[in-house]
Order: C-alpha cells, then sequence, then structure tokens
C-alpha cells in the first residue's frame, strides 16, 4: 500500500527529534523555537515509532547511540514505514559501521556530529525541508500530469486543443523529468557522479575535488582509446575515491594531509580501505573499488594501504594517483599551498619514479594540458549551438545540464526533431539560455549542414 504524502505540505513542518538524554533535547528544542516547524520529542526508537504511527511526520532527526533501538535501526524501520519523511542521523562518535548501516539502510538524508553547529544544524534542516517540499511538488505534479491524460482520452474533440493548450507547461516538464531519469536509470557511471555529491556536500566549493577528477580522467580515457569497460571503472572510481572521508570531521576535511598528525594521520592512510569497504557489496563497482583501494600507493613502495611497488600496483590506480594529486594540490588538500596547475604539473614531474609511475609522467602532462585548454573545444568537429540552432543527428559532446544543476542529457546522446523541441519549450519555460556542445560531422559555408 502507498504511504500517504503527510499533510504538513500545506501546514508548518513536523519535526520529530530523538534522543534518549534531556539535555540533548532540551537543547534542541531552545534551538527551534521560533523556528517555523511543529516540535515532537521522543526518547526512544520505539516512542518515536509510536508517535509516528499517531502523527505525520516530515523530518525526523535521531541519536544514533541509544539503549534498546539505536539510530541506525530506527531510521532503518522508518524507511520501511513512511519512506516520504526525511531522516538525519545525530552522533557524536565517529563510529563508521553505524553511519554505513544508517546510509545503507536508512537511506538517511545527512548525518550531524556532536556537538553541532547551531547555524549549520538549522541550515541543514531547512535545506532537506525544502529538498523534500520540491520532490513532493514533482511527485504531484507528475500525478496532475497522468490524471490530466487519461481526463483527454474521454473529452470531446472540439475541447482537445483547449486541454491540451492548459496543461502543456506541465507535459514539457514532466516529459523533461521522464527523460532525465531514464537516462540516470541506464547509466550506472551517472549514479555514481550523483553520490559522489555526498563527499562534496562536506566540503566548501573552492576544496570539491570530484567533478574535475571525473572530467582529467574522462579526458584520458577518450585520448588512449580505453575500452568502454576500463572507462567506466576508471570514471566511477574518480567519483567516489573519497567516499571513506564521510565520517571525518569538518576541519580534518579541508587540513592539507601533509599537515595531518597522529591520529588524524593514521585515519587518512586508512580512508582507501574504508571506500573500499564500503563499495564492494555493490558488484559492478567491485573493480572500481579495487582501484580505489590502491590509488594512494607510490611507485616506490612507501604508500598505503598494502606497500605495493611499481607495476605490482594496478594501472587505474597509478593513473588515478595522478588525476587525483594534480586536482587536490590546486585545491590545498595535499600541501598547505595551494599550487596553481603549471606548478602542480612540476610538482608531479619532480617525483616521477617516487611517488608517481615514471612512464606515465609526460603522457599524462599532455592530457592535463589538453584538459585546461578544454579538449571539447579543441576538437574542430565540435560546436556550441543555441538549442534553436540543433539539428537531428547531432551528438552532445558535453553532459547537458540545467541552470539549477539537474542533468538533462548525458553526452553521447544523439539527438532527434522531437528532443531538441522538447529542450527549446523546457529552455523557455524555465527563463533560461543553454549552450549546447554538439559534435557535427560535416559543415557547410552556408551553416550547420543537417545531418539525419
Amino acid at each position: 500500500m502507498e504511504e500517504q504524502i503527510p499533510s504538513s505540505v500545506i501546514d508548518k513542518p513536523k519535526v520529530l527529534l530523538v534522543d534518549d538524554e534531556e539535555s540533548i533535547l532540551s537543547s534542541l528544542r531552545r534551538l527551534l523555537r521560533g523556528q517555523p516547524y511543529d516540535v515532537l520529542l521522543a526518547s526512544s526508537g520505539a516512542q518515536a515509532l509510536e508517535i509516528m504511527g499517531q502523527h505525520p511526520v516530515d523530518l525526523v532527526m535521531s541519536d544514533a547511540r541509544m539503549p534498546g533501538m539505536d539510530g541506525a535501526t530506527l531510521l532503518a524501520q522508518i524507511h520501511q514505514r513512511h519512506p516520504a519523511t526525511t531522516r538525519i542521523l545525530l552522533t557524536g562518535y565517529a563510529d563508521l559501521p553505524t553511519i554505513i548501516k544508517a546510509i545503507n539502510e536508512g537511506q538517511i538524508h545527512r548525518y550531524i556530529s556532536k556537538p553541532w553547529n547551531d547555524e549549520e544544524l538549522l541550515l541543514t534542516l531547512r535545506q532537506a525541508l525544502e529538498l523534500q517540499h520540491s520532490e513532493r511538488e514533482r511527485l504531484r505534479l507528475l500525478k496532475l500530469t497522468r490524471l490530466q491524460n487519461e481526463q483527454l482520452k474521454t473529452l470531446n474533440a472540439t475541447l482537445e486543443k483547449h486541454v491540451v493548450s492548459r496543461t502543456a507547461e506541465l507535459q514539457q516538464t514532466a516529459d523533461m523529468l521522464d527523460l532525465a531519469y531514464e537516462e540516470l536509470k541506464h547509466s550506472y557511471v551517472t549514479g555514481t557522479e550523483v553520490f559522489s555529491l555526498l563527499a562534496n556536500l562536506r566540503l566548501p566549493p573552492a576544496k570539491q575535488t570530484n567533478r574535475q577528477i571525473i572530467e582529467l580522467v574522462r579526458v584520458y580515457c577518450k585520448r588512449h582509446g580505453l575500452d568502454e569497460g576500463s572507462s567506466r571503472d576508471l570514471t566511477m572510481a574518480a567519483a567516489l575515491y573519497n567516499i571513506g572521508k564521510l565520517s571525518w570531521t569538518d576541519s580534518m576535511m579541508i587540513t592539507p594531509s601533509d599537515l595531518l598528525h597522529h591520529i588524524d594521520r593514521d585515519r587518512y592512510r586508512a580512508y582507501p580501505k574504508q571506500s573500499e569497504s564500503l563499495l564492494m557489496t555493490l558488484d559492478p563497482m567491485k573493480d572500481a573499488a579495487r582501484l580505489i583501494l590502491h590509488h594512494q600507493e607510490r611507485w616506490d613502495g612507501s604508500g598505503f594501504p598494502d606497500r605495493l611497488k611499481g607495476e605490482a600496483i594496478p594501472f587505474g590506480s597509478r593513473l588515478l594517483k595522478l588525476a587525483v594529486d594534480f586536482i587536490e594540490l590546486q585545491r590545498g588538500l595535499i600541501l598547505e599551498r595551494q599550487m596553481n596547475s603549471d606548478e602542480a604539473l612540476v610538482y608531479i614531474r619532480q617525483y616521477a619514479g617516487r611517488l608517481y609511475d615514471p612512464d606515465l609522467i609526460e603522457d599524462f602532462i599532455q592530457v592535463c594540458a589538453a584538459f585546461l585548454s578544454d579538449v571539447t573545444l579543441a576538437d574542430p568537429s565540435v560546436k556550441v549551438l543555441t538549442t534553436r540552432e540543433l539539428a537531428p543527428g547531432m551528438i552532445l559532446a558535453r553532459n547537458l545540464n540545467a541552470d539549477n544543476g539537474m542533468l538533462l542529457l548525458n553526452a553521447g546522446k544523439v539527438l532527434n526533431g522531437p528532443l531538441v523541441d522538447k529542450l527549446i519549450a523546457f529552455e523557455s519555460m524555465e527563463g533560461a539560455k543553454y549552450s549546447v556542445f554538439v559534435k557535427v560531422p560535416e559543415e557547410e559555408e552556408g551553416g550547420i549542414l543537417e545531418v539525419g
């Protein structure tokens, strides 16, 4: 039976706080006083489930460590019984197994460490509820669209034009959403890129790395003609190489690895293994997980976790280390000084034969040069067009994203007439203006030649 979405989409959102310590509940209640939420309190998992059986709840924030039923178990049960409720884990422990269980079984939105920062906690709650509201609105629009489509079948032919004109905007939105989700469903690689946002959420924009590493790896794979399987594994490894850092504190996340000491340094050296452990249960991720496990090995054998040396290190791991270090050096995540791209390449060349495979260095530097100069635009068959200049047969050279970041179409998609029309309509509805990177096999002086 489909769960009823809480009615608090219109009313004030209901937030349920769960903790066995009365002092924590009191602190949270004081913090949320004056916020536009109805706050409910529970001192145990059982009491929380009882409350949720009586009231529609929009968001549950639960402590991880509680007697009887811990937070991960509670959130997993809420996920099964009330999937529309957003779930957040509150923990004062660096308890990776509990966090993994909450992610895998409870499908949590975020976890927050104790002691929390008041402003960050309030921001997290507000963003989670806004995201939840947006998703409910999307479902409402999709349901309304399907209902109107059924009504269209029963209307008189003289009313069809009137009905179509009134539902056109909704239909266009639903079509583009369905198209985006269909593309995601058929692309496991795209799914890992979306999942990699979990790590990026823990970092300020200037410290985020995943997107640049993914694109750099893709450029390498394309230039060297790597087979589809190897390219897919490398791309997924680039997307999720740092997922094992999710249990770190915020300060540790942005501290250069060269400045870490004692316990923090030991935790840093453990992150490739933790990343691999999180991904090994997913069968399509096993090969990518192995690349992640060994991407901090060093050519001279001084790396971690297994001190592999030379060609005993998987090729993909050697390449991933080059890409990770090249980007992280520029983000100030390795050394205290933040390098520019040229300095980062000089550093990599300096440590050839010690940290890096010496046979890969010069070739990798050439790939970086192409990457930095925009390898897409360097291809003479690639053009940047508006949506109204698109023609059937053109092939997307880059992912096309909406202004809000939503993926519309994957690179490699072959355009057809209906798809171009939908892009134009969606762009008009959003009030946006997209620059679309496409491959055009042929050109004439009078303009772009339409290819079928």
